[in-house]
């Protein structure tokens, strides 16, 4: 029995991580994780954090003190942290009842494999380039 456990443990994990390894169709539609809604694919997208909607002064590290927000040093835009190991895609939500929601949605039970996760969030130059449309 717990050889069985064990097997469906490790098989449900193996699913999780080949989701995570390509990416979902444009217009295909899937169930939410836990069934209340549906969502359309629009595509893949990077989600990123917004600097300046940190409340001022902001604490910087580098200086150990607060500073005001038109101070700030470094990008306005960066990858969000909490998502970075995880797929995020601009979708439509599909609720019954109502009109179709356009939003950004991501998959934080899916982890990407070390090759898609450097196409998803690349730092480097060759990344930007207008033929890199998938992994």
């Amino acid at each position: 029995m717990l050889f069985l456990a064990s097997s469906l443990f490790v098989s449900s994990f193996l699913l999780a991580e080949k989701k995570a390894n390509a990416l979902m169709e444009h217009g295909s539609i899937y169930p939410s994780v836990g069934g209340q809604f549906s969502f359309r694919v629009i595509g893949p997208c990077c989600r990123l954090f917004d600097r300046e909607e940190l409340p001022w002064p902001c604490s910087r590290l580098a200086w150990k003190s607060k500073e005001p927000s038109w101070r700030r040093i470094g990008r306005r835009f960066v990858p969000d942290i909490a998502a970075r190991r995880c797929p995020s895609y601009s979708v439509e939500l599909l609720q019954p009842g109502f009109k179709p929601t356009s939003t950004v949605l991501t998959l934080f039970s899916d982890r990407f494999n070390p090759t898609m996760q450097e196409w998803w969030y690349s730092k480097q130059p060759r990344s930007k380039h207008y033929s890199n449309v998938s992994p």
